[in-house]
């Protein structure tokens, strides 16, 4: 009888493990499910096979979106080839990258980086099925470092959406899209993120090795390489955020990329598109750093107070300019236009690109021979 009990008992006690077994088991499983679909990754799994299957686990909700994000835009981004003539003939200078950004009358528009098309005597848009289109230059812009090429829009399957600067956040997800090193690796993709916003980063552009502009960028840690430059920049949307740009890019350090933004770039491309290239107000006048002179200089030669240290020197007046028929003279020192203290001539392009108008009468406060007084010049377009 005790045997029998005892034999009970242990069948009793298996039944009980296993069930516990089992309910631990579906505990697990619930468990793990739930952390997988918290961090984005969903799990399939067929009862009717004995085991999952390793394509089984598939990535989540944000790989989803940058595929489609890729698919929603790389269509639109095409390969350019700069051909230059040299004295053994014409020669492939190099390549680039460029953003299909508009369809109209059997034309395709299509942007890029003034240092992709530099010095081309001939352009060539590789489309991205590797169709090879012979492209016009409309015009370029040394100073954005942006370009616009026009090319017939028979074999154009598709045109970019453009995003908006006002919705880029910092930590976002950005996509790169180009031609890194060459059509070889045409439509190489790179993902990372928004970096941050309104950087401004120093442009030499006449290779004077002195800044001539400050470039207002995106700045991204998705890889941009040579050829990426001209390309597109995109978010989840598939939205073009930015033009990329290598020639501003800092090559000593990694995991810093730049792109011009949208918001900045959409205006520079529409005059290019429409005039050949952008209309700014100009004085007339070449200029020096007022902080690149010796002090002693300053105060000797120009009767400078020892206070007055930025600001910019006149070194030549152009016959018939605004300069010249508002009075400014040679060994002038501008230091503020309409109450804008003026530091450099950064800061002055700055103000007379950004801020001023096509026939506006702007006000120099100028010293000459040491004294203070105020010039008024009425601005042109050059």
């Amino acid at each position: 009888m005790f045997d029998e009990q005892k034999r009970n008992d242990k069948k009793q006690y298996k039944r009980s493990g296993i069930a516990f077994s089992v309910l631990g088991a579906i505990a697990a499983v619930f468990l793990v499910t739930t952390v997988f679909q918290w961090q984005g990754i969903s799990i399939d799994i067929n009862t009717e096979k004995p085991t999952a299957q390793a394509n089984e686990l598939n990535l989540g909700k944000n790989q989803e979106e940058v595929t489609q994000a890729v698919n929603e835009a790389s269509e639109a981004v095409v390969g350019i080839s700069n051909v230059q003539n040299t004295g053994q003939g014409a020669k492939k200078a190099g390549t680039g990258s460029g953003v299909i950004y508009k369809e109209e009358g059997g034309k395709a528009f299509v942007a890029t980086n003034h240092h992709v098309i530099e010095k081309a005597s001939e352009l060539e848009v590789i489309l991205s099925d590797g169709t090879k289109v012979k492209a016009e230059l409309k015009g370029s812009d040394p100073l954005t470092d942006l370009a616009v090429l026009q090319i017939d829009s028979e074999h154009v399957q598709k045109v970019a959406e453009l995003g908006k600067a006002s919705d880029v956040e910092v930590g976002q997800t950005a996509i790169a899209i180009g031609n890194p090193l060459g059509m070889e690796f045409a439509g190489s993709v790179t993902k990372g993120i928004v970096s941050g916003l309104n950087r401004n980063i120093p442009v030499d552009i006449n290779g004077d090795q002195q800044p001539d502009w400050q470039t207002e960028v995106l700045q991204t840690d998705a890889a941009i390489n040579p050829g990426n430059s001209g390309g597109a920049l995109i978010n989840l949307q598939g939205e073009v955020i930015g033009i990329n740009s290598m020639k501003i890019a800092k090559a000593e350090v990694e995991g810093i990329g730049f792109s011009i933004p949208m918001d900045v770039a959409k205006p520079v491309i529409e005059d290019l598109e429409t005039n050949g290239e952008v209309e700014r107000p100009y004085m007339g006048v070449s200029l020096q750093d007022l902080n690149q002179i010796p002090n002693p200089v300053l105060q000797r030669e120009l009767g400078l107070p020892e206070d007055v240290t930025q600001g910019v020197l006149v070194q030549g007046v152009e016959k018939g300019s605004p300069a010249d028929e508002a009075g400014l003279e040679k060994y002038d020192v501008i230091t503020a236009i309409d109450g804008n203290e003026i530091e450099s001539l950064i800061s002055l392009r700055q103000y007379l690109y950004n801020q001023a108008q096509d026939g506006d009468t702007a006000e120099l406060e100028v010293y000459r021979d040491g004294k203070p007084t105020t010039v008024q010049i009425t601005l042109t377009s050059q």
